[in-house]
């Protein structure tokens, strides 16, 4: 292999390994200010896309350790990695998808699981994980609450029937 492929290759099995996923787009048909959108949008969430030949993805996946992804690259494709949250980058992609019926996501990887199409566009309909975060942390509050306020209402009510009784009528 001559040293420019070596070193494609050994760039994106870098990106691959630094991103805890990854989603092939095909962007056929998606004009270049178009493309620069697509990027500027992945960017604000994180993530971003870089085009790459089949055949070097093919080798950088494969050194990586997920298998044999040949069969599913066909096209002109674009791969999107980000470091932080699969779910924003995929509904950026679909948004972006509704908006100019392109890029075509065709399947994802997330850690070494790979994800049809339909698993991405399901990761893209759930909540920011901001959102998440903030309600599994209201599940763990609620019951340390409750055990508070049981402990305070023996003490509360003895302290309200002493009230009533030494308060000088009036």
């Amino acid at each position: 292999m001559r040293a420019e492929k070596t070193s494609l290759t050994q760039e994106y099995v870098a990106r691959l390994n630094a991103s805890p996923f990854f989603l092939v787009v095909d962007y056929r048909g998606l004009k270049v200010g178009q493309f620069q959108e697509l990027r500027r949008r992945l960017r604000q969430v994180g993530a971003e896309v870089h085009v790459v030949k089949n055949t070097i993805f093919r080798l950088a996946a494969k050194e990586a350790g997920l298998g044999d992804v040949g069969g599913a690259l066909a096209g002109q494709l674009a791969v999107a990695t980000g470091r932080r949250d699969v779910s924003a980058a995929a509904k950026v992609l679909k948004t972006f998808q509704s908006e100019f019926e392109k890029p075509k996501l065709q399947f994802g990887f997330l850690g070494n699981q790979r994800l049809e199409r339909e698993a991405v566009l399901e990761l893209a309909d759930l909540p920011p994980l901001e959102v998440l975060r903030g309600g599994l942390l209201g599940l763990l509050q609620t019951p340390a609450t409750q055990l508070v306020r049981l402990l305070g209402t023996p003490a509360t009510q003895l302290a309200r029937v002493l009230e009533a009784r030494f308060k000088p009528a009036a």
